[in-house]
């Protein structure tokens, strides 16, 4: 098993809200992809490996400028996916590093990086390829790190999700029925 919370208390670097507000993320999102994951024995998904990327998948903030999450580091947040992949990589967690690379937005496209200029390393895939990384991904779309603990409903994340011009919202439905069977679609306030 990795040692999730000492990995990201040593990345926190005694910044305890940041830590906390990660934690509680983190734990939420690990939660929802569990939950997911139960509706789905055929998969066979190890659910150790879930719960662990999901609570590490957003470590790159810590390198990023975002004071609103106690966030102070140089990095815009937008490049939290790929530093929270090389720090996980480098603890030798490839395929945690793959979830935390991948799951900003529903996924980014090298056109969308190119068309709008994003600060992202060339020749890397932004987009979940395998169903973990789907799952995590998605469960990520239904929290927050500003309104901890309050999930989202399907409704205001497909919102949230209309104001990209990729493909957001398309990958993000069709997930939806992937993870539902018979559209018995979560409720959410």
């Amino acid at each position: 098993m990795v040692p999730v919370k000492e990995i990201m208390q040593a990345h926190c670097q005694g910044n305890e809200p940041l830590f906390e507000i990660l934690w509680s993320h983190g734990n939420s999102v690990a939660q929802k992809a569990l939950q997911i994951v139960r509706l789905h024995p055929q998969w066979e998904i190890d659910e150790t490996f879930i719960y662990e990327a999901a609570l590490l998948h957003d470590i790159g903030v810590t390198q990023c400028d975002a004071a609103g999450i106690h966030c102070y580091g140089k990095y815009p947040y937008i490049c939290h996916g790929y530093l929270g992949a090389d720090i996980l990589r480098q603890l030798g967690l490839q395929q945690h590093a793959l979830v935390a690379e991948r799951h900003t937005g529903t996924g980014l496209t090298e056109d969308y990086i190119v068309a709008k200029g994003l600060p992202l390393p060339t020749g890397r895939i932004y987009t979940p390829q395998s169903i973990s990384e789907q799952l995590i991904c998605y469960a990520d779309k239904f929290f927050s790190k500003t309104k901890l603990n309050q999930e989202k409903s399907i409704e205001k994340i497909e919102a949230s999700l209309a104001k990209w011009e990729d493909a957001s919202l398309e990958r993000f439905k069709a997930w939806t029925l992937t993870f539902y069977p018979e559209h018995q679609f979560p409720t959410a306030p």
